[in-house]
Order: C-alpha cells, then structure tokens, then sequence
C-alpha cells in the first residue's frame, strides 16, 4: 500500500476534553447540564439526574465508578467528553481515559476548595499535557469562598505545572445542578454556554495525520452479547474503515492480524455506526478477540505500538476464596474454584488497577487493589453476578524501596469547627503524623495527618465524648 506524504492537519470540528475532580466536586452533574442543553432528549426535563451513573452500585453509592464517554454537538462542533471518576480508589479508570483528551475541565468545589483527588488527577493531566480549564463549581452555596478556592488552585498549578505554558488557564463559575455558567461568580448566564464558548476557544483542537497509515491505541474495553468484545480508542493518525485488516500490536506478543467488523463513533448517550473515522476521534470497534486495554491496533505495513499505558500499583489486597460455609451452595450460581479463577481473571482486562495472582493453595486467589472501596465494589459486583466466595481481611502491600521496607502512606484530612476539640489526641495513639493545622474556612480549621493505611481502619468519629463533632474524612494516596 502506498502512503501519501504525512500532511499535518487540525480538525477544527472536533474536540475531545476529559472532566476531572475530587469526589463529589460535581462532574456528573455538569455532564447532565450538558446532554440536556444540547438537545440529546426530546424532553429534557424528564431525562432523571445522574444520567451518565448507569451502573446499580453506582446509582446506589451516589459515586461514578467507571469512566464513560459521550458527545454533543456546538456550533457545528462535535465534542466528546470522558466523565471519570472522582474517587481515589478508582485513579486507574482516570488513567486510562486521559489518552483520549486534549484538555480537561478541573472541577473544583467552591467551599471545599482543591482536595486529595483533586492534585492527583490534575498532576496525572498534566503530564500528558492536556490543556486545562478550571471550573469553580457550587458558587451558590452560602459558604462559597470562591476567591480563595482560586488562589489555592493556583497554588496547586504553581506545584504541579510542566511547563510555564499550563499556568494560563481560563476559569469559569458554574452552578452544575442549575445548568448556568459564567466568567464571574456574581454574573452566571442562564445556561453553560459560557463554558461550551471557553471549551471551544481553549481545548485545542486534534492535530494529525490523516494520510498516515492507521493507529489506534485502546483504552477502553465494552461488550456486546452478539459482537463480542469492543475496543474503545483514539485513532490518533490515518483512518480506521469498516471491514479493513488492522494489527494488534501487544509488547511482547505476536501481531495477530484481525478484520473490523463494525466501527461506531459515540453519540449523544450512544453510538453511531460509521463507515470510516479518521484521525483525533474517538471510536468502539469489533473484531479483535484478543484486545486488551493498552493495544495499539496500526495498519499491516506499520506495525508500530504506542507507548503502554502507565498505572499506579495497588497498595491493599486480600484473598478470595471458595466458600468452607456448612452453607455453602445454597445461594450462589457459581461456587467452585475453578468458576471464581475464570471470573477474577476475566475482570483483569477491564480493571487494570487490580492484580490476581494464584497462591500456593489452588482454591484461594490473592487479589491486589487500589484501596478499600476499590476492592469491596469488586466483591459486591462479583457477588451480584452470583458467584458465592469467602474473602480475608485486607492487608497492606509493602514492598522495598532503596533497601527499606516500604509501605503506601495516606493523607487524612479533617474539617472542623474552630470552636470545637480538634481530635488529635485520639489520632497520635494511632501513630499519625500531623502535617499541618491551618486556617481552612473561616470558620473551621483543617488538619491534616499522615498516616499508613494500618492506622486507619476502623477510624470513624474520634474526639472529645462531650464536644459536638463535624468531621470529615478524605483519604488519597501521597503522591
């Protein structure tokens, strides 16, 4: 086959922005605004709340757990959004969808201001080099402090920032339940066309090559009962076509050359089927048995892979085994070993956070994650699905660093009222390390304590019995 010379092109029609934050910051709420102000519904005022937490744990937790793609349309301008989650325990879902952004809308709380998850997520876009917008959010609540939420994310870019480049970034108030967004707290539009206008303006458009020959990196895995498997990616250069040969390309492994079968790009809250997709859009395709998240699909006559996906480790795992009940068998689907083997390992291709490794006895499975939550969404999943096992208590994964044994340390933050008993002496008995005790609002102190993930299990509302308490704890890993 023969190649035209690549040509660089920027598809001014298109762009592609992921929405990050700390948990509870608003993301899926803005998303809502969104699809309903963009005519994805005939009636938006019937379309429910939460719209893109389809999942039952998720609507149940009130968390998004699994990073989800849609599109809307603007001024003649496709836009795809990555809504991910907010939690730290489900970081490598961030992870593996910010490959398919340009930019990002960091969406910060206007009372709570930047949290744990909100420097991890904003460090990890960075240094793919997304193009950041930040979004105060809840400017309407009576404790906003919204000038001082700015300031402390500025603080946060000055630590974070790559380059000197990614410390303009434009800002916009929002109120995401109201579907209003401004460039001014005290001067919201009726609707996030301020937003839309900045995203537009802001998120860089795509550049490729659209000559080049295909390659497609997967970040993403799907399934259909009657297509089987599909792979959701960024063509980042050429053209992907209905019913064209394409090479799976895993380090280490042989090319295995495989036909697409159906191509969709993504649509409102679906996907459309295409003929063709070029370059910078965002895709689910079939016909690759093998894909696995971090495959770099290319054409036959250049076979050359994107770089892998990185992910943080885990840093807590137990054991899943097969249940020594005398009950055992009378509620469950699916009780044997070799049942609950198929089923963790099959989780792997979509998890890539988790780690399962078999132990020296056949019927118990050692499974690593990113945290507590992490790990019990897992087991609530798989035991929805019917399958009936027993599990260990979960342990802290150390390793060596340097010599010295080493283990994940956490950040625990604590907001109280300043006229209350702050509960650092029930802390020090566990061990904990105070890192700062400032001013947070004024009227409530934070402190913040470093510990190892040990000390905190159990932890619940500690403090002087007789002082009323209003604490709230958020935990992240240290970066």
């Amino acid at each position: 086959m023969t190649q035209d010379t690549p040509t660089i092109v920027t598809r001014d029609t298109l762009r592609n922005v992921a929405i990050i934050a700390h948990v509870d910051h608003g993301k899926t709420t803005l998303v809502d605004g969104l699809l309903k102000q963009s005519n994805v519904f005939r009636d938006p005022a019937s379309a429910g709340v939460l719209i893109m937490d389809a999942n039952d744990l998720e609507r149940e937790r009130g968390i998004t757990i699994l990073a989800k793609n849609t599109a809307i349309t603007y001024q003649q301008t496709k836009i795809n959004i990555i809504d991910t989650p907010g939690h730290a325990d489900f970081g490598g879902e961030v992870e593996r969808v910010l490959y398919m952004a340009d930019g990002c809308l960091l969406l910060v709380d206007a009372v709570e201001g930047p949290m744990p998850q909100t420097r991890t997520v904003l460090a990890q876009a960075l240094a793919l080099g997304l193009r950041p917008i930040v979004v105060i959010n809840k400017v309407d609540r009576a404790n906003a402090r919204v000038e001082q939420v700015l300031e402390l994310t500025q603080d946060l870019f000055l630590d974070l920032a790559t380059d000197a480049a990614q410390l303009e970034f434009p800002v916009i108030y929002t109120i995401a339940r109201d579907g209003r967004a401004g460039f001014a707290p005290d001067a919201l539009a009726p609707d996030l066309r301020p937003l839309l206008d900045t995203i537009l303006n802001s998120v860089p458009a795509p550049r490729v090559e659209p000559n080049a020959p295909a390659q497609l990196l997967i970040a993403s895995l799907d399934y259909d009962a009657h297509r089987g498997r599909i792979a959701v990616g960024r063509v980042h250069r050429g053209r992907v076509s209905l019913g064209e040969m394409l090479v799976q390309v895993v380090p280490g492994a042989s090319p295995v050359r495989q036909k697409v079968t159906s191509l969709a790009v993504f649509d409102g809250l679906g996907r459309r089927e295409v003929e063709s997709a070029e370059a910078g859009e965002i895709v689910a395709v079939t016909g690759f048995s093998e894909a696995r998240i971090g495959t770099t699909l290319t054409h036959p006559d250049a076979p050359e892979p994107l770089a892998a996906i990185a992910i943080e480790e885990p840093t807590l795992k137990l054991t899943f085994g097969v249940s020594t009940s005398p009950f055992a068998g009378r509620d469950g689907q699916f009780s044997t070993s070799r049942q609950l083997r198929e089923r963790l390992f099959r989780e792997l291709e979509t998890n890539l956070s988790l780690r399962v490794e078999l132990t020296e006895q056949p019927d118990i499975f050692s499974v690593a994650g990113r945290g507590e939550l992490h790990l019990s969404i897992l087991i609530e999943t798989i035991r929805r699905e019917g399958y009936e096992f027993q599990v260990s208590r979960p342990e802290v994964i150390t390793r060596r660093i340097d010599g010295a044994l080493s283990e994940p340390m956490e950040h625990l933050f604590i907001d109280t009222d300043d006229t209350l008993v702050a509960p650092g002496d029930d802390l020090r008995a566990r061990d904990l390390k105070l890192v700062t005790l400032a001013a947070h609002r004024l009227d409530q102190d934070r402190e913040v304590q470093l510990a190892a993930p040990g000390d905190l299990e159990d932890l619940g509302g500690v403090g002087q019995p007789h002082a009323q308490r209003d604490i709230r704890l958020d935990l992240a890993l240290q970066p």
